[in-house]
């Protein structure tokens, strides 16, 4: 039964688990001088006979702070599978009424969460999908993108607007309400305004806008250099159909002779001389 504990748990264990599991408090006091077990912290132990991961890392962190702790933020983030690589510092939320101090490795935020805005993975308490990706994606231009890959996995956009609602007042909420108002149903048009504005701004001439080619209406047509830019918003893999329908539209325009750049708010928010820059060297003829 440890045994198996600990595989799920990538080696961790606090006291009271220990003790479920038939330890006795001097058991565990015994592998800890033998140095089987390592205190991670008070009533948190790793057992040092496999790798410290990164998942054993926030893991221990969260449990820490006690059976009510969360990993969220960025630790949620990669919990989730949205982010490649965890954060040096896990994000910890306990309820106002916790104790326990700051720790080093660990950043601690009190408040209390909303029984939706909770789950449980793997066995570890971390707040849900959709809080966790409006917390992440305000946590620095780099993490915009977390939102975008939560979109595309099982994220809705209301839930996404539900968890905002439910934590309005907390670190980052004005920016995250930015963030959701443009990957709301209206954002296209809006998206297709900054492109324009990029484009005129970078004095890039030869273009018209909703031109049809080929059978379709495109975004931004550049007809004598054959190039064509179609927008997508952050939402517009939340419908299937929508998405399959502009794959197969763009395989038409380019076995017509066109080429097709696709570029999505992200893109033009914070890439703008990115964009530029293909741009140029697409119409370039």
């Amino acid at each position: 039964m440890l045994s198996d504990y600990l595989r799920r748990h990538d080696g961790v264990i606090t006291l009271a688990q220990a003790r479920h599991a038939g330890l006795s408090r001097q058991s565990v006091n015994q592998r800890v001088r033998s140095g089987r077990w390592r205190q991670c912290s008070r009533g948190v132990y790793f057992v040092d006979d496999r790798p410290f991961t990164d998942a054993a890392r926030v893991r221990a962190a969260v449990w820490s702070f006690g059976d009510q702790a969360v990993a969220s933020g960025l630790a949620a983030a990669w919990w989730h599978g949205l982010t490649r690589f965890a954060p040096l510092d896990v994000d910890v939320t306990m309820p106002r009424s916790g104790s326990g101090r700051k720790r080093e490795g660990a950043r601690l935020r009190r408040r209390d969460l909303a029984p939706a805005d909770v789950v449980e993975s793997r066995g570890l308490r971390v707040t849900a999908l959709p809080l966790t990706a409006i917390e992440a994606a305000v946590r620095g231009r780099r993490n915009r993108d977390v939102m975008d890959r939560a979109l595309q996995h099982d994220a809705d956009l209301r839930d996404l607007w539900n968890a905002h609602l439910r934590n309005k007042g907390r670190y980052g909420s004005p920016a995250a309400r930015i963030l959701l108002q443009a990957a709301a149903d209206g954002e296209h048009s809006e998206a297709e305004r900054l492109l324009t504005k990029l484009m005129r701004a970078a004095q890039i001439t030869g273009w018209r806008t909703n031109a049809r080619v080929g059978g379709y209406v495109v975004d931004v047509l550049f007809r004598r250099a054959r190039v064509v830019i179609e927008v997508d918003g952050w939402a517009f893999h939340s419908d299937a159909q929508v998405f399959q329908n502009d794959r197969e539209r763009q395989n038409a325009l380019s076995l017509q002779g066109w080429q097709v750049l696709r570029f999505t708010w992200l893109d033009l928010v914070e890439y703008p001389d990115r964009v530029v820059a293909t741009i140029k060297a697409a119409i370039r003829v």
